[in-house]
């Protein structure tokens, strides 16, 4: 059967100050009324039942989890004792699902990304899940065709020949890093490459199999922790084997090195919404190109993002291309442009002592 897996562990620093610590991206409505795990989890409702959708989070963000989502078992809600990367976190979700179910396929994805239409997104999933069925060694990642020449994600190459004929589906030629401009320009020249946007199908035997033959130490661990699996035991076993894994990323640990990896071109919208820049694309702008989400009231502003609460008024006057957030306990001014700034601001009030305000 089906199961989904949610990795829900991130803090979302670059969407300080509305994004703290204990309520990161994940947990917020950046792009509506419903959170963006809400919204994850409401994408899959049709087709997955509550008791085969699990959601691996932290300790600080458990408990707001497993309140936005009251319908999820509560045991399906893993808690990683600290941040491991994402190898380590679906190998816990892995024996997890497979002491139910030992022929699960596992749908991989973050909990913070927009998708849409939910009717393609499902299509696209059951294209992956009848190749893994055919095919259980397969390893299926979904690609997103590039719509500018991004420096910020990491790209996915494809191979020359469709797989068996299938549209859209094709074995997974290289994995590129992060580009520089002027490459990222030629990776779409070419229209063989696609934004790798860390949505994954395969069955759970595979992937724990693989993380035998490339991560040997990562998969003893998690074999002890499987011992315990559904016992008193577990806690104790999760707190001594999980900090001790290698933290790396599915991507490093396995799908640039094994065989079988293949890719789906994806038909549906998708926004990793990786900075307030994104509001823009999610919620839109006025004639003055500013996007508004709350009270405001300018003059000669343009370009600009404001986001603030119900009941506070935002001024401004002779402001362009800025970012304005105002929390009750803290307000952001910066420059649209620097995607990388609120992430390096968060790290400098950590190292001034102000831990209240993250």
């Amino acid at each position: 059967m089906l199961h989904a897996i949610i990795m829900a562990g991130g803090s979302g620093t670059r969407f300080w100050p509305q994004s703290r610590r204990a309520l990161p991206k994940q947990l917020l409505g950046l792009a509506g009324e419903r959170t963006m795990i809400q919204g994850t989890v409401d994408r899959i409702a049709d087709w997955i039942p509550p008791e085969r959708a699990w959601v691996v989070t932290n300790r600080a963000q458990v408990e707001e989890t497993r309140n936005q989502l009251p319908d999820l078992p509560i045991d399906n809600v893993l808690v990683e004792p600290c941040a491991r990367n994402t190898a380590p976190c679906i190998g816990l979700a892995a024996i997890q699902i497979l002491a139910a179910d030992p022929d699960a396929v596992m749908l991989v994805m973050p909990a913070d990304h927009v998708i849409q239409p939910d009717e393609l997104f499902a299509e696209a999933v059951q294209s992956a899940v009848s190749l893994v069925e055919r095919d259980p060694e397969a390893l299926v990642l979904f690609g997103v065709s590039p719509t500018y020449p991004s420096t910020g994600y990491g790209y996915i190459e494809r191979g020359d020949s469709q797989i068996d004929g299938r549209k859209n589906t094709w074995p997974v030629a290289a994995f590129r890093e992060k580009p520089d401009r002027e490459t990222a320009e030629e990776y779409l020249k070419t229209g063989r490459f696609y934004w790798n946007c860390g949505i994954f199908v395969w069955r759970a035997d595979r992937i724990f199999d693989a993380l035998a033959q490339f991560e040997p130490e990562m998969h003893e661990r998690l074999l002890r922790l499987r011992k315990t699996a559904g016992s008193p035991a577990w806690n104790t076993a999760l707190e001594t084997e999980f900090p001790e894994m290698k933290s790396i990323s599915i991507d490093y640990a396995i799908l640039e090195k094994a065989d079988g990896v293949c890719v789906v071109e994806a038909p549906f919208e998708w926004d990793d919404v990786g900075s307030w820049q994104a509001i823009a694309r999610l919620l839109g702008s006025n004639e003055q190109g500013n996007t508004i989400d709350g009270p405001h009231c300018g003059i000669d502003t343009q370009g600009c993002t404001v986001r603030t609460t119900k009941d506070h008024l935002v001024a401004t006057i002779g402001l362009k291309d800025l970012i304005i957030v105002h929390t009750p306990d803290a307000t952001l001014v910066a420059h649209k442009d620097d995607e990388n700034a609120v992430r390096d601001l968060v790290a400098r009030i950590e190292e001034a002592g102000h831990d209240r305000f993250l």
